[in-house]
């Protein structure tokens, strides 16, 4: 594989531009209607999990500490709608210091674009790779979508630096809220490539709606317990 690409610079407005334009194909009646639902169901339901997921969470965060040095929880900056920064929470998977190798290991990146994936990651702890493959290393963005940075449903939240690398039309991907699963999760996850990935989002996006989340949600059950495409 060859070596990180530079990014290439794009102007802020460009997100905006995007979201705009989007923005205008919907009823404005109907588009508050759905944000409204969409913000009680996000709520609600990553409340329930919370407090009924709570012992799980807590024996996760003692095994984490066990396994290996450093904190239980995992903070980075992402961007979320309209390309803002927030912090995002994940349980802890890798060693500490492992984001100073990644350059190192760019030449083995499985996953086109500005995206890296690796099978037999080296930075990954042992017990890591079990959280990633039943994606449990995911739990703590539920305390993201209470405090409504993110959603259950909805793009998955990119880091700055692979946004630099971003088309004008991947900047799309930036004018809804980010989500937990969306139909990147259930089609597939990293076996896709970036490409393919990039228009999924951009197909829940024309599409989206309180069912249709509805059943994003419910496709990703079988998709989590069936480790497809995790790594």
């Amino acid at each position: 594989m060859s070596a990180q690409p530079a990014p290439r610079p794009l102007t802020e407005p460009a997100i905006f531009d995007s979201a705009i334009t989007h923005a205008e194909l919907w009823n404005i009646a109907d588009a508050r209607l759905y944000a409204a639902a969409k913000r009680c169901f996000d709520f609600v339901l990553a409340l329930l999990l919370l407090l009924v997921l709570a012992p799980v969470l807590l024996i996760i965060v003692i095994l984490i500490r066990t396994d290996s040095k450093g904190p239980a929880i995992y903070r980075q900056k992402r961007c979320g709608r309209y390309g803002r920064e927030f912090t995002f929470y994940k349980f802890r998977t890798m060693h500490i210091g492992s984001e100073a190798q990644l350059d190192e290991l760019w030449p083995q990146n499985e996953m086109t674009g500005p995206v890296f994936k690796m099978r037999r990651d080296p930075r990954v702890t042992s017990l890591g790779h079990w959280l990633r493959k039943t994606s449990m290393d995911e739990l703590p963005q539920l305390l993201n979508v209470l405090c409504g940075e993110m959603s259950l449903v909805g793009p998955r939240p990119p880091i700055t630096e692979e946004v630099a690398f971003y088309s004008e039309r991947e900047w799309t991907r930036l004018s809804v809220k980010p989500g937990i699963t969306c139909l990147w999760q259930v089609m597939g996850r990293s076996t896709l490539s970036f490409e393919r990935w990039m228009e999924l989002d951009l197909e829940y996006i024309a599409r989206r709606g309180f069912w249709y989340d509805l059943w994003i949600v419910v496709r990703t059950v079988p998709a989590v317990a069936l480790a497809r495409g995790a790594f």
